[in-house]
């Protein structure tokens, strides 16, 4: 399979969908596949029609069952690392993009494919869905961003359980501890996904752009300073013509025509 069949790009109304693309290796990730994935998401981000984006799998079977197992086995420790920080580094992209990004799980998200669907800004899952981060049972770390990101999401304790011992959660129980955002039926995951993102697109851009943000680089900052840092986007998101828009609809009862500037 060419790199270039191995991720696929398909972008119609606003929205870009990207899908792994490899069912026979349950969609697992190698050097070719994040190289292109970021590729991609850079296609998306300067494509100014293009306001959402859409990450899943090929198949019923897996959204992403992570690293190659098999290049992680023959590896040198350095080609590790390497493979680890393009990951790192293709998960930021996914986070800092600038446009909605969310995963549609259509299978098992496993290891490094559940790192990559936890940079995503939601998560919506099909029923029979499996999650998790099974590296310590290899003898290996969530090296591409798990251990980051999951405590962010579920709580230190939920994630220490998950990463500490390797176990695997079913779509329900993801959704019960914040993993996912909502669980459809398989027929409906794509259908569903769109609903929610173009949920999020009919509300100004701006403002959901520093929405994001401000949580973002609130997480890392104090609780005191986080709150501030919100404060300035309040005041930045004021300056807007959809501010303008938003709060004069409101007084007069009115749907707001967000404008996105």
């Amino acid at each position: 399979m060419s790199m270039q069949e191995a991720v696929l790009y398909h972008a119609d109304k606003g929205i870009a969908r990207i899908t792994f693309n490899r069912p026979d290796a349950l969609n697992a990730m190698n050097k070719d596949v994040l190289q292109q994935l970021a590729s991609l998401l850079d296609k998306a981000k300067r494509d100014d029609t293009v306001k959402a984006v859409i990450i899943t799998g090929t198949g019923s079977k897996a959204f992403s069952a992570g690293a190659d197992i098999k290049f992680l086995n023959q590896a040198s420790p350095l080609a590790v690392r390497e493979l680890a920080q393009m990951a790192v580094a293709v998960n930021h992209q996914i986070e800092t993009l600038g446009k909605v990004v969310v995963a549609a799980i259509n299978g098992f998200a496993l290891g490094g494919g559940l790192e990559l669907a936890e940079a995503c800004m939601l998560r919506v899952a099909v029923r029979h869905a499996t999650l998790g981060h099974p590296e310590v049972r290899i003898g290996a770390v969530a090296g591409f961003g798990g251990t980051t990101r999951l405590p962010r999401l579920v709580g230190k304790g939920r994630a220490a359980e998950l990463l500490l011992t390797g176990s695997l959660v079913t779509a329900a129980e993801a959704l019960q501890i914040g993993l996912v955002n909502r669980v459809v039926e398989p027929e409906n995951l794509l259908a569903e996904t769109e609903r929610l993102v173009r949920e999020i697109l009919a509300q100004s851009a701006i403002a959901v752009q520093m929405t994001w943000e401000a949580m973002h680089r609130g997480l890392d900052l104090s609780l005191d300073e986080s709150a501030l840092l919100g404060a300035d986007y309040f005041g930045l998101v004021a300056s807007t013509d959809d501010f303008r828009a938003g709060t004069k609809a409101f007084i007069e009862k009115t749907d707001p025509a967000f404008s996105g500037r």
